[in-house]
C-alpha cells in the first residue's frame, strides 16, 4: 500500500487476493477418469479374452497405469486454477507447466454467462464465461459453486456496465 500526494491509499500495486476453485470440479473430473478408464479396460479385456485367450485379458490392466498418472495431474491442474477480482479488472490464472494469466478489464466485458451441464449440475458446480470485444480474450472460470458463479456474474456485469459507461 502506498500513499499518494493527496493522502489517498492506493492498492493497485498490492498483491491480488486469489480465490481457488472448490473441490467439486476435481471430484467430477476424477470420477469421469475412473469411469472412462474402467470402460476402456473392460472393453480391451473382453476383446483380448475373446480373441487371444483369458491370459491375454490381463494386459487390459496396463492402461490403468496412465490413469493413475492422470489422477495426479488432474489434482495439479485443479490447484493451478485461481482468480482475483481487482479494482479495474479480473485476473484468471491457470496452468501447471505453462502458466497462463488472463487479465480481463471490466470495461471490456460484453457478456458474462453462467453455464452448467447435466454432469456439472449433478456435482453442484457451474462455470462463468466472460465474453469481450476481442475473441482472443474470452475467459472462463470452471467449477464454481452455483451461488458464487451467480454472485460473480452479477458483480462483473455491474462493474462492466459502470466501466463501459465511462468510455
Amino acid at each position: 500500500m502506498e500513499t499518494g500526494t493527496a493522502g489517498i491509499t492506493r492498492s493497485a500495486d498490492a498483491e491480488p487476493v486469489w480465490t481457488g476453485l472448490p473441490p467439486g470440479l476435481l471430484r467430477m473430473r476424477r470420477l469421469l477418469l475412473v469411469v472412462w478408464a474402467g470402460v476402456a479396460a473392460l472393453g480391451v479385456g473382453l476383446l483380448l479374452g475373446l480373441l487371444a485367450g483369458p491370459g491375454w485379458a490381463a494386459l487390459a490392466l496396463l492402461p490403468l497405469a496412465p490413469a493413475l498418472w492422470a489422477w495426479r495431474m488432474l489434482g495439479r491442474n485443479w490447484r493451478s486454477w485461481r482468480y482475483a477480482e481487482r479494482a479495474d479488472d479480473l485476473l484468471i490464472s491457470r496452468g501447471v507447466l505453462w502458466r497462463e494469466e488472463t487479465v480481463v478489464p471490466y470495461g471490456r466485458m460484453q457478456l458474462v454467462e453462467v453455464t452448467s451441464g447435466p454432469v456439472e449440475r449433478h456435482f453442484g458446480i457451474a462455470s462463468v464465461q466472460l465474453h469481450t470485444a476481442a475473441a482472443a480474450t474470452d475467459a472462463r472460470i470452471p467449477g464454481l459453486d452455483p451461488a458464487e458463479a451467480e454472485r460473480l456474474r452479477d458483480r462483473l456485469t455491474e462493474l462492466g456496465e459502470a466501466r463501459s459507461a465511462g468510455l
